[in-house]
């Protein structure tokens, strides 16, 4: 695992709970080092080229580092050695689709970044695809789970949400997106775009108030773009609305998610906090 973050720390407890499987994972410094080995992953620090070398032979290869400018700082660390791979994964967005006025994003669509976010993830995706003809490019919405969902927004202040007629946006549960994962790692044959979501996009202020209902606290108040208090960053996600599908993964590996739409997703959340 190049860049083990949330996501990827999710697929490394599922290939725990299987056995059989040695997780290793980048770590930039010993502190991160000893974090990733209470999560059961072998560290292997940047820094030592040939340790990277060595894991990269053989392994499933998956990358969650973000984009710069200059593209994946994932391919800079193992770029080179990604030939001697058995699979190499790029975790990706749906915002390498840009805008598509509420429509459908196929994977078979072309690349049409309409932000700065979404040119860097197509470069990195290019880069991928240049020494793994074979990659797979992993879209992903936006991601909740534990400890990172609208239940926690709320909890943490929320009072008002945004509200966009007609904005959409897919979402996905972390168990979810490892789960997927699992699906493409033992389906090493697969390459491509493959889109990673639940089965229900959604507007954002229905999912919001659901939570709310659902942790029994008042909906935040529906404001405007302009009236909004909100950063620059949270109002760009509002510039591009789209549906992103997930039947090509399903058709391809069998997968399904647990949480086909954010109500069983939120409601598991609260129940685990409870049990």
């Amino acid at each position: 695992m190049i860049g083990p973050g949330y996501s990827a720390r999710e697929l490394a407890a599922i290939c725990k709970a299987e056995g059989g499987w040695t997780v290793l994972g980048t770590a930039r410094s010993a502190d991160k080092a000893d974090a990733l080995r209470k999560d059961g992953i072998e560290p292997v620090m940047t820094d030592d080229a040939d340790a990277i070398e060595a894991a990269a032979k053989d392994a499933h290869l998956l990358i969650s580092t973000p984009p710069g400018d200059e593209g994946c700082p994932g391919f800079d660390l193992a770029g080179a050695y990604a030939s001697s791979a058995a699979s190499v994964t790029y975790l990706s967005t749906t915002g390498v689709y840009g805008d598509l006025d509420g429509g459908w994003a196929f994977e078979w669509l072309p690349a049409n970044p309409g932000s700065k976010r979404g040119e860097r993830r197509e470069l990195a995706e290019s880069q991928w695809l240049n020494v793994r003809p074979d990659a797979r490019l992993i879209r992903l919405p936006g991601i909740y789970g534990p400890g990172r969902s609208p239940i926690d927004r709320l909890r943490s202040g929320k009072d008002e949400q945004m509200v966009k007629p007609g904005q959409i946006f897919s979402r996905i549960h972390v168990e979810d997106l490892a789960s997927g994962l699992m699906a493409l790692i033992e389906h090493p044959h697969l390459a491509g775009v493959f889109n990673l979501c639940d089965d229900e996009p959604a507007p954002p202020e229905t999912v919001m108030d659901f939570a709310a209902d659902l942790i029994g606290v008042k909906r935040p108040e529906h404001v405007t773009l302009d009236e909004a208090d909100a950063s620059a960053m949270a109002r760009s996600f509002y510039s591009e609305c789209k549906r992103v599908p997930n039947a090509k993964l399903k058709a391809a590996t069998g997968w399904r998610p647990q949480y086909p739409t954010y109500r069983e997703g939120l409601t598991a959340i609260l129940n685990a906090e409870k049990s």
